[in-house]
Protein backbone atom coordinates (compact mmCIF):
# COMPACT_ATOMS: atom_id res chain seq x y z
CA UNK A 1 0.00 0.00 0.00
CA UNK A 2 1.08 3.59 -0.56
CA UNK A 3 2.18 5.84 2.33
CA UNK A 4 -1.14 7.73 2.03
CA UNK A 5 -3.11 4.49 2.27
CA UNK A 6 -1.11 3.43 5.33
CA UNK A 7 -1.91 6.78 6.98
CA UNK A 8 -5.61 6.23 6.18
CA UNK A 9 -5.41 2.87 7.97
CA UNK A 10 -3.73 4.55 10.94
CA UNK A 11 -6.54 7.13 11.03
CA UNK A 12 -9.12 4.34 10.92
CA UNK A 13 -7.34 2.49 13.77
CA UNK A 14 -7.22 5.68 15.85
CA UNK A 15 -10.93 6.28 15.30
CA UNK A 16 -11.85 2.77 16.43
CA UNK A 17 -9.40 2.88 19.33
CA UNK A 18 -10.92 6.16 20.54
CA UNK A 19 -14.58 5.20 20.08
CA UNK A 20 -14.81 1.49 20.83
CA UNK A 21 -13.66 -0.80 23.60
CA UNK A 22 -11.27 -3.54 22.52
CA UNK A 23 -12.70 -7.00 23.18
CA UNK A 24 -9.96 -9.20 21.76
CA UNK A 25 -7.80 -9.98 18.76
CA UNK A 26 -8.79 -11.85 15.64
CA UNK A 27 -6.57 -14.82 14.85
CA UNK A 28 -5.31 -14.57 11.28
CA UNK A 29 -2.93 -12.45 9.26
CA UNK A 30 -1.95 -10.05 12.05
CA UNK A 31 -2.31 -12.10 15.27
CA UNK A 32 -1.54 -15.73 16.03
CA UNK A 33 -3.62 -18.09 18.18
CA UNK A 34 -1.99 -16.65 21.35
CA UNK A 35 -2.83 -13.06 20.41
CA UNK A 36 0.81 -12.31 19.60
CA UNK A 37 1.63 -10.06 16.63
CA UNK A 38 2.67 -11.80 13.42
CA UNK A 39 5.41 -10.74 11.03
CA UNK A 40 2.72 -9.22 8.78
CA UNK A 41 1.64 -6.89 11.62
CA UNK A 42 5.25 -5.88 12.29
CA UNK A 43 5.68 -5.09 8.60
CA UNK A 44 2.47 -3.05 8.56
CA UNK A 45 3.59 -1.10 11.65
CA UNK A 46 6.97 -0.44 10.01
CA UNK A 47 5.19 0.79 6.86
CA UNK A 48 3.06 3.14 8.98
CA UNK A 49 6.22 4.51 10.64
CA UNK A 50 7.72 5.12 7.19
CA UNK A 51 4.51 6.84 6.09
CA UNK A 52 4.61 9.12 9.16
CA UNK A 53 8.23 9.97 8.41
CA UNK A 54 7.35 10.69 4.76
CA UNK A 55 4.48 12.95 5.88
CA UNK A 56 6.77 14.89 8.25
CA UNK A 57 9.35 15.34 5.47
CA UNK A 58 6.61 16.53 3.11
CA UNK A 59 5.45 19.09 5.67
CA UNK A 60 9.02 20.32 6.10
CA UNK A 61 9.40 20.67 2.30
CA UNK A 62 6.12 22.61 2.17
CA UNK A 63 7.48 25.04 4.78
CA UNK A 64 10.68 25.49 2.76
CA UNK A 65 8.96 25.62 -0.64
CA UNK A 66 5.27 26.56 -0.25
CA UNK A 67 3.11 26.00 -3.34
CA UNK A 68 2.46 29.05 -5.54
CA UNK A 69 -0.94 30.58 -6.04
CA UNK A 70 -2.06 29.99 -9.61
CA UNK A 71 -4.84 30.74 -12.04
CA UNK A 72 -5.50 30.06 -15.70
CA UNK A 73 -7.79 31.58 -18.28
CA UNK A 74 -8.00 31.12 -22.03
CA UNK A 75 -7.70 34.88 -22.47
CA UNK A 76 -4.68 35.50 -20.23
CA UNK A 77 -2.94 32.12 -19.94
CA UNK A 78 -1.33 30.96 -16.70
CA UNK A 79 -0.40 33.21 -13.80
CA UNK A 80 1.67 32.11 -10.82
CA UNK A 81 2.32 34.34 -7.83
CA UNK A 82 3.62 34.24 -4.30
CA UNK A 83 2.29 35.90 -1.16
CA UNK A 84 2.92 35.54 2.55
CA UNK A 85 0.09 32.97 2.72
CA UNK A 86 0.39 31.14 -0.62
CA UNK A 87 0.07 27.40 -0.44
CA UNK A 88 -1.69 27.78 2.91
CA UNK A 89 1.68 28.37 4.61
CA UNK A 90 1.79 31.54 6.71
CA UNK A 91 5.26 33.05 6.81
CA UNK A 92 7.11 36.39 7.02
CA UNK A 93 8.29 36.32 3.37
CA UNK A 94 6.48 36.13 0.02
CA UNK A 95 9.15 34.66 -2.24
CA UNK A 96 9.35 34.26 -6.00
CA UNK A 97 7.83 31.55 -8.25
CA UNK A 98 10.11 28.73 -9.39
CA UNK A 99 9.69 25.28 -10.91
CA UNK A 100 10.64 22.59 -8.37
CA UNK A 101 11.81 19.23 -9.68
CA UNK A 102 11.90 16.16 -7.41
CA UNK A 103 14.72 13.69 -8.10
CA UNK A 104 13.36 10.54 -9.68
CA UNK A 105 10.06 12.04 -10.79
CA UNK A 106 9.01 13.66 -14.02
CA UNK A 107 7.65 17.14 -14.26
CA UNK A 108 7.71 20.04 -11.87
CA UNK A 109 5.37 22.18 -9.84
CA UNK A 110 5.39 25.84 -8.87
CA UNK A 111 6.76 26.77 -5.46
CA UNK A 112 7.59 30.02 -3.70
CA UNK A 113 11.27 30.48 -2.92
CA UNK A 114 12.87 32.73 -0.31
CA UNK A 115 15.20 35.31 -1.88
CA UNK A 116 17.10 36.55 1.18
CA UNK A 117 18.91 35.14 4.17
CA UNK A 118 20.72 31.82 4.42
CA UNK A 119 19.51 28.68 2.62
CA UNK A 120 16.93 26.59 4.50
CA UNK A 121 18.39 24.86 7.56
CA UNK A 122 21.70 26.72 7.48
CA UNK A 123 22.77 29.24 10.08
CA UNK A 124 23.31 32.84 9.09
CA UNK A 125 26.87 33.40 7.88
CA UNK A 126 28.68 35.44 5.26
CA UNK A 127 29.22 32.35 3.11
CA UNK A 128 25.70 32.03 1.69
CA UNK A 129 25.48 35.34 -0.18
CA UNK A 130 22.07 36.33 1.29
CA UNK A 131 20.13 34.56 -1.53
CA UNK A 132 17.77 32.39 0.47
CA UNK A 133 17.08 29.16 -1.44
CA UNK A 134 17.52 30.62 -4.94
CA UNK A 135 20.61 28.47 -5.57
CA UNK A 136 18.89 25.16 -4.79
CA UNK A 137 19.81 22.82 -7.68
CA UNK A 138 16.24 21.43 -7.92
CA UNK A 139 14.81 24.83 -8.86
CA UNK A 140 14.40 26.44 -12.27
CA UNK A 141 13.26 29.92 -13.24
CA UNK A 142 10.22 30.35 -15.46
CA UNK A 143 11.15 31.44 -18.99
CA UNK A 144 10.18 35.03 -19.69
CA UNK A 145 9.82 36.00 -16.02
CA UNK A 146 12.09 38.38 -14.15
CA UNK A 147 14.17 36.37 -11.64
CA UNK A 148 12.90 38.41 -8.67
CA UNK A 149 9.28 38.98 -9.76
CA UNK A 150 6.68 37.80 -7.24
CA UNK A 151 4.33 36.95 -10.11
CA UNK A 152 4.80 35.30 -13.48
CA UNK A 153 2.40 35.27 -16.43
CA UNK A 154 2.82 32.60 -19.12
CA UNK A 155 0.80 33.00 -22.31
Amino acid sequence: LSPGEMLAILSWLSFYGDNYEAVGKLVGRFYDENGAPTEALRQAEAAIEEALKFKAESEQRKQQFPPCNSEWSSAKGSRFWCSRQSGGVNRDWAGVPRKLYHPGSRGSHCVCVRTTGPPWGQPASGQHGNRGDLDNPHLEEYDGCHPLAQQCVLT
